[in-house]
């Protein structure tokens, strides 16, 4: 190829290279890529398909200045266990949410307190950055500079915690648990213990709905059976379960609060020459991949991180670009019960 020919190239689409592909006006083209209804259907299509093609691409400053936006998510993350993008869960999530913003046209920045040698909150980093919206995800939520977010006028999206006055998107954790709990208790175990996270929203709807199934299934759960312990934390969970093992009563089954945090607990019990699920169940809740592998498979329940990241990216994006029909409001994402062999029907006592 020529150094002419590999020059031109080179050269960025323009309208007009469109419209001479298309055999029509450069304004018709102009109305097109901006979704003008005086344009067909059809034509807005074929002119799209062709500016695909040919790998146009809008000018950012341009684009700026004419919608007075960015184009530009900021994302908040920042787990108490400091595992960042290697958090099994959120960062399905967060894959999700970065998958349907770039197809919806944004970008994603993460959003931290320093920048460089700069401090600064997390408010003014999305200003600084020009964030047209703000999605969190995994922080402490009633820190001040999390509320001073919540409150600003800034589009917030949050994952897995709910404020009256912001969006919330969540897993249904109240019937994810209620499934999980029905089913252990269906199986014949007697006592079951939770080995619950920290102190969250989300813990306290899973705690809740515990407590509601086995009370209506007339199952008594001591007090010595329910332990916190920190979510994504192998050795909180190890450490939880030398201790319910040690009752005069041990648990028959043991909850943990994440699938992760189940392989601390498993860890022990391996230790003790306790076999699962024989001796002692053991379930999660997550539905991560690795407990498909496990032997034997890890009885959980699968949240749909697919659908939390593309609902959290869609809300924050219509709050955006349809600000005064924005309505805060809580979406309830389903979750699935996974029986796997980590619980598994118990043997009838025998009868006295």
């Amino acid at each position: 190829m020529s150094e002419d020919k590999l020059s031109d190239s080179k050269k960025p689409v323009i309208l007009k290279d469109i419209a001479e592909a298309c055999g029509v006006s450069v304004a018709t083209v102009s109305k097109a890529l901006n979704g003008h209804r005086d344009v067909s259907e059809s034509t807005r299509q074929h002119i799209c398909l062709i500016a695909a093609d040919m790998g146009y691409l809008p000018n950012s400053a341009a684009l700026r200045l004419k919608t007075n936006r960015s184009f530009n998510l900021g994302v908040l993350f920042d787990d108490q266990a400091n595992s960042g993008l290697t958090h099994n869960f959120f960062s399905r999530i967060l894959d999700s949410l970065k998958r349907q913003a770039e197809q919806r046209g944004y970008d994603i920045t993460f959003l931290s307190q320093n920048i460089g040698q700069m401090k600064m909150s997390y408010y003014d980093h999305a200003v600084y950055r020009g964030c047209d919206g703000v999605v969190i995800a995994c922080v402490d939520y009633y820190s001040p500079e999390i509320l001073q977010l919540i409150k600003s006028e800034i589009p917030v999206v949050t994952i897995d915690h709910s404020f009256h006055e912001r969006t919330s998107v969540l897993s249904n954790n109240v019937d994810g648990m209620r499934d999980l709990t029905a089913y252990i208790i269906s199986c014949g175990y007697q006592r079951i213990a939770y080995v619950h996270g920290e102190d969250t929203a989300v813990t306290r709807s899973r705690v809740g709905s515990f407590y509601r199934t086995c009370e209506e299934r007339g199952l008594a759960v001591p007090d010595a059976y329910l332990i916190a312990a920190r979510y994504h934390n192998t050795g909180d969970s190890a450490q939880a379960t030398r201790q319910l093992m040690a009752l005069d009563q041990p648990p028959d089954c043991i909850i943990y609060p994440d699938d992760y945090s189940s392989l601390g607990g498993r860890w022990v019990l391996d230790k003790m020459k306790l076999s699962v699920p024989d001796d002692i169940g053991i379930a999660g809740f997550d539905g991560l991949n690795f407990a498909r592998v496990l032997d034997p498979e890890l009885t959980t329940v699968r949240q749909d991180t697919e659908e939390m990241g593309k609902a959290a990216a869609n809300q924050v994006i219509d709050e955006i670009e349809r600000p005064r029909s924005a309505i805060p409001h809580q979406i309830l994402v389903n979750c699935q019960l996974i029986k796997g062999g980590s619980v598994a029907v118990r043997p009838a006592a025998p009868v006295s």
